[in-house]
């Protein structure tokens, strides 16, 4: 069972890989439209009282290789997004196999973290891309973090399965670990917004240097604004419940709620800086694209949490499970 689910990540991985290939296609050729122009000087009517009336312009069709190019750019996007849902289930059969292997839930160490905050991410894609079809193009930044993470979490992060520590063994294991987890995962896809955003919005200026002309095909900037408060302000509760929660198992397990582990204190600074953009975001005097800066700082410090906590420093939670 362990091998069938080294097995189906690495399919996953190769599945996401199709998905951002169908996205950049899509994305390079880009949504070509019809276009309308005349044909010919506007003709002009004498009227019977010697009024002149001028005849509208004949609609010229595209031309053929520019309908064709619009068909196969829709035809690369919607395998992209066929791509990423069989990926999804491929990531999912992973977990659940990985778990089944190991007799409890595969969120003991790095590597099947990391698994699961990615799969949470790529789920919670594909149910906003079933209410916002129009965000498709968002595919390809989405992938590519998938490509990126998993892939490291299967050549760098992989450890076989062993037991859990016995500080784990605990009904707080799922509650914390599984609320934290899909906080994560949503504050994972609330960053591709955040970050497509900042690229729209200067675009949308007139900035047309690198990395600004990445965004030349994304959705508006307001969209994608919005949609990245839409995620985070869905996320923070429940991530604000898991440092609550991770709290009362701490006073269950050693004693006190709270002592400044490495990784309690990254915790709580994640906490802060996403406090910080929701506030920032409430505040009509604070500028969107500052705002935005703010929640894609509050990610790094999730990342700083996750692997520089677990990689660099020693505490009570160093479960990453590498030498």
């Amino acid at each position: 069972m362990s091998a069938l689910s080294d097995n189906l990540v690495t399919f996953a991985i190769l599945a996401y890989l199709v998905a951002m290939i169908g996205h950049a296609v899509e994305y390079a050729l880009g949504n070509v439209r019809t276009r309308v122009a005349t044909a010919a000087p506007v003709r002009e009517l004498v009227g019977a009282g010697g009024g002149v009336v001028p005849t509208p312009p004949a609609p010229v069709p595209s031309p053929p290789t520019a309908d064709r190019s619009a068909r196969r750019a829709r035809l690369a996007g919607l395998v992209g997004v066929g791509a990423t849902a069989v990926a999804a289930v491929l990531h999912l059969a992973a977990l659940v196999t990985r778990g089944l292997a190991a007799d409890r839930m595969p969120w003991g160490n790095m590597y099947e973290f990391v698994l699961t905050v990615t799969f949470i991410g790529v789920a919670a894609w594909l149910v906003v891309l079933w209410k916002r079809p129009s965000l498709r193009k968002l595919g390809l930044f989405l992938t590519l973090v998938m490509v990126l993470l998993v892939a490291t979490a299967e050549l760098v992060l992989y450890v076989p399965i062993v037991p859990l520590v016995p500080a784990l063994n605990s009904y707080w294991f799922v509650i914390h670990v599984s609320t934290i987890v899909f906080a994560s995962g949503i504050f994972l896809l609330g960053v591709v917004p955040a970050v497509g955003f900042l690229m729209r919005n200067g675009y949308e200026q007139g900035k047309r240097s690198f990395p600004y002309t990445l965004a030349k095909r994304l959705p508006g900037a307001v969209g994608l604004e919005r949609l990245t408060f839409a995620l985070h302000a869905f996320a923070f509760p429940i991530f604000t419940f898991a440092v609550i929660a991770g709290a009362i198992w701490a006073e269950a397990a050693w004693g006190r709620p709270w002592g400044w582990d490495p990784k309690e204190t990254w915790a709580f600074i994640s906490w802060v800086v996403y406090a910080g953009y929701l506030h920032a975001r409430a505040t009509p005097s604070v500028k969107r694209n500052v705002a935005t800066w703010i929640a894609v700082l509050g990610f790094l410090t999730m990342l700083m949490n996750l692997f520089g906590v677990n990689i660099f420093f020693t505490g009570l939670h160093s479960y990453g499970g590498l030498d």
